[in-house]
């Protein structure tokens, strides 16, 4: 009772930061863009300027940066239609697959060019393939990332999904492309799902079209699952390393694999299975429970996001920043070339 006594007063102020991010973005449409998670990480860094007597909430922020992290990657999975993905996303795969390897290989090579810290470098090239903030969620627990370093990488995707969503509508268009092939581009290219239904929004508009947000979305969704393979590597990678530098003895297995992956993979299933098996009202309830749930998920997500901007410099991540910028950069045209590319062959623009 004592320890959760302590983190009540840090995890009310991560909720006294996430309630007015969630409600800037839900009434000031323009801010979509943007996201609740960064108004929360960038309210953070802004308080903890001003915030010096941080040690009656300190064990509440530590557990909000990374428990309450986890619980929103597993709620996370509740979102997640494996036979609906299975049905649309499938056409995706090989874009998919491509735009990862793309932006992976990028961020490691960078990485040993530029010396880029590795966890940062890791995070970036996780979160600009995969699914952004997400991503980054569910890798910082695996490779043990700080709270600077998580902020350093989100910071980096937020910046080109914002770009993302102001261009790729119009550069879809200069292009050439077909319906199927923006919510192909969207789903493959953008990084964060705020800034994909952003751009798919905006395609809609522009031509009149109608499908592409939901394809776009699938699509995205597909690039999801691709949390749990990554995952999974990188903890036996960092086991490997671990029992290299001698001291795999110390581990613990719960610090090597990522358990809360297993239960994001559950709550996929969970959804799958009743989605097939129910009907009727009970379908209906069903999915608006998953609904619920998916919102729970974003809205820890920003609690989460709150606590790392409380436990971060805002003043030395802007003096380190130049290189991770540029990494996010180079991942962000390069992933965009390969899914354009990759339709072009495939026939799919």
């Amino acid at each position: 009772m004592k320890t959760i006594t302590e983190r009540i007063p840090g995890i009310l102020l991560c909720l006294l930061i996430a309630v007015p991010a969630e409600l800037l973005v839900r009434f000031v449409p323009a801010l979509e863009v943007v996201g609740a998670p960064v108004i929360a990480i960038l309210a953070g860094m802004i308080i903890t300027l001003f915030y010096k007597k941080k040690n009656k909430t300190a064990k509440g922020i530590a557990f909000t940066s990374k428990k309450v992290l986890q619980y929103a990657v597993i709620l996370l999975g509740f979102g997640l239609n494996l036979s609906t993905i299975a049905k649309v996303g499938a056409q995706s795969l090989p874009i998919i697959i491509s735009t990862i390897a793309t932006s992976l290989i990028t961020s490691f090579l960078l990485y040993k060019l530029m010396k880029v810290p590795p966890k940062i470098s890791t995070l970036i090239g996780v979160g600009s393939s995969i699914c952004g903030g997400s991503a980054v969620a569910a890798t910082a627990p695996v490779i043990d990332a700080d709270d600077e370093e998580i902020a350093q990488a989100i910071s980096v995707i937020f910046l080109f999904n914002v770009l993302a969503a102001l261009i790729f509508p119009t550069l879809g268009g200069l292009l050439g492309m077909s319906d199927t092939g923006f919510a192909l581009f969207a789903g493959t290219a953008v990084n964060d799902t705020s800034s994909v239904t952003a751009a798919a929004s905006t395609w809609e508009t522009l031509h009149n079209a109608e499908g592409v947000l939901d394809n776009a979305v699938i699509v995205k969704l597909t690039r999801t699952l691709a949390i749990i393979p990554i995952t999974l590597v990188l903890a036996f990678y960092r086991l490997r390393r671990a029992k290299k530098a001698g001291g795999g003895a110390n581990v613990s297995i719960k610090s090597i694999f990522p358990m809360f992956i297993l239960w994001f993979v559950a709550a996929s299933v969970i959804t799958t299975i009743l989605n097939v098996a129910l009907s009727g009202n009970a379908l209906e309830t069903a999915e608006s429970v998953f609904a619920f749930l998916k919102s729970a998920s974003k809205f820890f997500i920003v609690m989460a996001m709150g606590a790392i901007g409380l436990n971060t410099d805002i003043v030395k991540l802007v003096k380190t920043g130049g290189r991770p910028i540029f990494m996010g950069f180079c991942c962000w045209v390069l992933i965009a070339l390969v899914s354009i590319l990759m339709q072009h062959s495939m026939g799919l623009l």
